[in-house]
């Protein structure tokens, strides 16, 4: 009798230290989607990525493990120190698991600080800078959607190769605004072209005429946009009324998305080439995620929206693997899994936190070349993934051996 009881009191303790192996660690999953949703990049990323997570999260059967799975979202304004502010308040109060989107550099370096200091998973879709997975990676942050070197050998690799040897830039005065410029700059001389000047504008600027009339006067072949959002497309429109290009010099969009020029029009906007990650009409997996996507936010969306889907996906998947969703233990599945969605077919994940996938040159049709609404791009040429990043061993990471 003794020994059947002390028998069955040790199975139950076994069960149930497998239950708890196989478990959230608080009895939910919750994902915080940080981003900018009132500024200069709302459309960029905002409320339609908020979306995105909640669709990524529906499609995955809205647990986890045998939990809910909750998305909590937080306007950061573009300011480091508010979204710091928010990641603490989720991290430390709010039992969030990972904060992932994290539009603008500046906020996402600020809040990968306090991820890696609290032992917190981010995954960065909005944001640009080779820093996330260079000096400033981390062991549980990862860079999902794009990055400026990806940018500068899409875009820029683009116009030298078509005689746009001579550059002048127009910069965000901020981490990412300099990391395109530095990144562009670099491939264009290397591939043989020359950066004959830059001018530097505050972000969520109103009046560009002034650093317009520099790189207007700077004869420069090129005139290299290193910014993103509304300020992209009023440096674009103020650009027409200054007649900068009907004088012969090239806009170059270094970030650019479906939602920018969706915004600006095709008649101003045609002509343009810029590089993404992904784009809605590409083949028929990418129509049939954008056709649920537009039935929930009424437009179609860019490599931020459903790069936003993928991250989230590809966590829910690592917490499944892992059967937990513990730090270190979701890290180290997200490290190693190969990424298959919609948006990252193919993808791997290096030592850096990059996940490294193919991007696409494209080019903005004329308003007549338009077959539909939203058609707007003609898709030029693939680039690699193994072309488009930085070899993780390169990066400036000293988490890659």
């Amino acid at each position: 009798m003794r020994k059947n009881l002390i028998a069955s009191v040790a199975f139950l303790l076994a069960s149930s230290t497998a239950v708890l192996a196989q478990s959230a660690t608080d009895g939910k999953v919750k994902i915080g989607i940080l981003n900018d949703q009132s500024g200069v990049y709302a459309d960029f990323g905002g409320k339609s990525s908020v979306e995105a997570a909640k669709m990524a999260v529906e499609d995955f059967g809205g647990k986890v493990l045998d939990v809910p799975v909750e998305i909590v979202d937080a306007d950061h304004q573009n300011k480091p120190d508010i979204a710091s502010n928010i990641a603490r308040q989720w991290y430390d109060t709010e039992q969030v698991d990972a904060i992932m989107e994290l539009t603008t550099s500046s906020v996402a370096l600020a809040v990968q600080a306090i991820a890696k200091e609290k032992k917190k998973i981010d995954i960065v879709t909005g944001a640009a800078t080779t820093d996330l997975t260079g000096k400033a990676c981390s062991p549980y942050g990862f860079h999902w959607a794009y990055d400026t070197h990806a940018l500068a050998v899409g875009t820029g690799g683009a116009l030298v190769k078509q005689g746009g040897d001579s550059w002048f830039f127009l910069t965000a005065d901020y981490a990412f605004g300099y990391s395109l410029e530095q990144q562009t700059s670099e491939y264009v001389k290397a591939s043989g072209g020359t950066v004959v000047g830059a001018v530097r504008h505050p972000l969520s600027t109103q009046d560009f005429s002034s650093f317009l009339l520099q790189a207007q006067s700077s004869g420069a072949k090129v005139i290299g946009l290193a910014n993103a959002g509304l300020d992209t497309s009023n440096a674009i429109k103020q650009a027409a009324e200054f007649g900068i290009t009907q004088g012969g010099q090239h806009l170059a969009a270094l970030l650019f998305t479906l939602a920018e020029v969706h915004g600006l029009g095709l008649e101003a906007a045609q002509g343009l080439t810029l590089t993404e990650g992904y784009y809605w009409n590409r083949d028929d997996e990418s129509r049939a995620f954008a056709k649920k996507f537009f039935a929930r936010t009424g437009k179609m969306p860019n490599m931020i929206h459903t790069g936003t889907y993928s991250a989230v996906t590809q966590y829910l998947k690592a917490v499944q693997k892992a059967g937990t969703d513990e730090t270190e233990a979701v890290a180290k599945e997200l490290h190693e899994m190969p990424v298959d969605d919609v948006f990252g077919r193919g993808g791997t994940v290096g030592a850096n936190g990059r996940m490294i996938h193919d991007m696409y040159l494209l080019q903005v049709k004329k308003p007549a070349e338009s077959k539909e609404p939203w058609d707007y791009f003609n898709v030029l040429a693939t680039i690699p993934g193994k072309d488009a990043y930085i070899d993780p061993a390169k990066s400036g990471c000293d988490l890659v051996k």
